[in-house]
């Protein structure tokens, strides 16, 4: 493949092109394209410059090893965000740092954006105050605020979000309705004297 060429191509192609060679300048390519992205992402876990960096370089690290497993079921960019988002979480886990879990978040993304399935829910998770739900979500495990994450915040559809989780879409709809029972749970128990 050409340098000029590159720029040109899809995510999808390149990555394809990165795993049937090994080739590090092709990696180089993808690594331009994301770096920005990944290291926001990562930022919003750890606050710190320096602390985001590394956990910039560890996901591309991580990325090159793993890019085979990309089956290209969704767009390349939508299954990064997962790859990174769970490398973070597993590195908040590991430090048990609640410092960095409770800024990984932007709480009020994940309020108010009905969609027609939200229209039907009469379960009272769109009736949560919003600087209470912040305290809710700090109990819930990262694992159960990430599909929250990815559909309230990051507007992921139930399909991408199947595709990332590579669970079936009636496992994504389950498991979604479940963490919002446990929030409004866990939200109902603590607030329900206000």
């Amino acid at each position: 493949m050409k340098a000029s060429k590159n720029n040109n191509i899809s995510d999808e192609d390149l990555v394809k092109e990165i795993v049937e060679t090994k080739d590090t300048l092709l990696f180089e390519v993808l690594y331009d394209r994301f770096a920005t992205l990944v290291y926001n992402k990562c930022f919003g876990f750890a606050k710190d410059e320096d602390e985001a960096k590394d956990l910039t370089q560890d996901v591309f690290l991580k990325l090159f090893v793993k890019l085979g497993s990309f089956k290209g079921d969704s767009k390349f960019s939508t299954w990064l965000y997962a790859f990174t988002y769970n490398h973070c979480v597993n590195y908040v886990t590991r430090n048990n740092s609640k410092r960095i879990e409770k800024n990984a978040v932007n709480y009020s993304d994940i309020e108010p954006s009905i969609d027609e399935e939200d229209l039907e829910d009469e379960s009272g998770f769109f009736q949560m105050k919003v600087e209470n739900l912040k305290e809710a979500l700090e109990i819930i495990s990262p694992d159960e605020k990430m599909i929250l994450v990815l559909k309230y915040q990051e507007k992921l559809s139930i399909k991408e979000i199947e595709s990332i989780l590579d669970i079936s879409e009636s496992a994504v709809k389950m498991r979604i309705k479940r963490v919002k029972d446990r929030l409004i749970s866990v939200y109902n128990n603590k607030y329900s004297n206000n």
